[in-house]
């Protein structure tokens, strides 16, 4: 598989640069199809007093990642004097607000709509990651959230690699719909009553759909699946030092194969608020399965 049928590069390099019709245009078909939008020379650049950052140290040795809830100005995952909690928190609220702004930019239909999540800094090397299997993110997998039931709604995300010498390495797999099909007569329903429950005892935020069961079903069957791992088609991506990427992770098929020192927000939009809504899993998957799913 050719990189330059999963890749959209734009030359971009500053986080407030004004986009034209052309280039917005590009961007919507790009990440509406299930391509990853590359900005090589968009850099977040860390202030002196942040470089110190880029270390595993920082973590909590319970975290998965730093991450900033902009609800409630806290920062969750980190460890350190009430100072450097401050600072680090100041950084990934900087990120968080040229993230955003960047998305207006790029696809300013989505303005109106978009729910701004999580904002996270990933300073561990991923393959010295230790997890079980369906948390294992160098697996190849499609983003699913197994306790907050989303009903069909996009999950849009922004990375920018602040490591100053690694690239960060993806593998990109094969198209959303190929592997929906794969997968998706091997599903069953969930047992009745189930998703209410899982509500009620407050495991799930919310009733799981059944869009979101599938969408949990697809993530793990990728997982597990040995043989898929090892034979789909995929392609090797190195997002290099001082670079941005966007894409949709609820539909680009995803492993990190390796990296450190990663910045990354989340924003959820409804299918409705896309400009091609056919194009969202939520849409293929009805077309694929003959029924309203969520």
């Amino acid at each position: 598989m050719d990189a330059s049928a999963q890749l959209i590069e734009m030359p971009l390099e500053h986080w407030d640069s004004t986009l034209g019709s052309q280039e917005q245009a590009a961007a919507v078909a790009a990440v509406e199809s299930g391509r990853v939008l590359l900005f090589p020379r968009l850099a977040f650049t860390l202030e002196p007093g942040e470089r110190r950052f880029l270390s595993a140290d920082w973590l909590d040795e319970k975290a998965k990642n730093i991450s900033f809830d902009s609800r409630t100005g806290m920062l969750a995952g980190a460890r350190g004097t009430a100072a450097d909690i401050a600072m680090l928190n100041r950084m990934i609220q900087r990120f968080a607000h040229c993230a955003r702004g960047l998305i207006a930019k790029l696809l300013p239909a989505y303005e109106p709509a978009v729910i701004v999540a999580r904002t996270s800094f990933r300073p561990v090397e991923t393959t010295n990651r230790r997890t079980s299997r369906r948390k294992d993110d160098r697996l190849l997998h499609v983003d699913a959230f197994p306790s907050r039931p989303n009903r069909g709604e996009r999950i849009l995300r922004v990375f920018s690699n602040v490591n100053p010498i690694e690239p960060r390495v993806w593998r990109v797999g094969e198209p959303f719909e190929d592997l929906a099909a794969r997968y998706l007569a091997g599903i069953r329903p969930p047992l009745p009553g189930a998703a209410r429950m899982l509500a009620a005892l407050r495991i799930t935020k919310g009733v799981r759909s059944p869009y979101d069961h599938i969408m949990l079903q697809l993530h793990d069957r990728m997982k597990s699946d040995a043989a898929y791992q090892r034979n789909v088609r995929s392609t090797e991506v190195a997002f290099p030092p001082g670079s941005t990427w966007v894409c949709f992770s609820d539909q680009v098929s995803h492993a990190v194969v390796n990296g450190q020192y990663m910045l990354e927000q989340t924003l959820h939009l409804p299918v409705a608020a896309m400009y091609e809504p056919s194009k969202a899993p939520l849409r293929v998957l009805e077309r694929l399965a003959g029924r309203a799913l969520a």
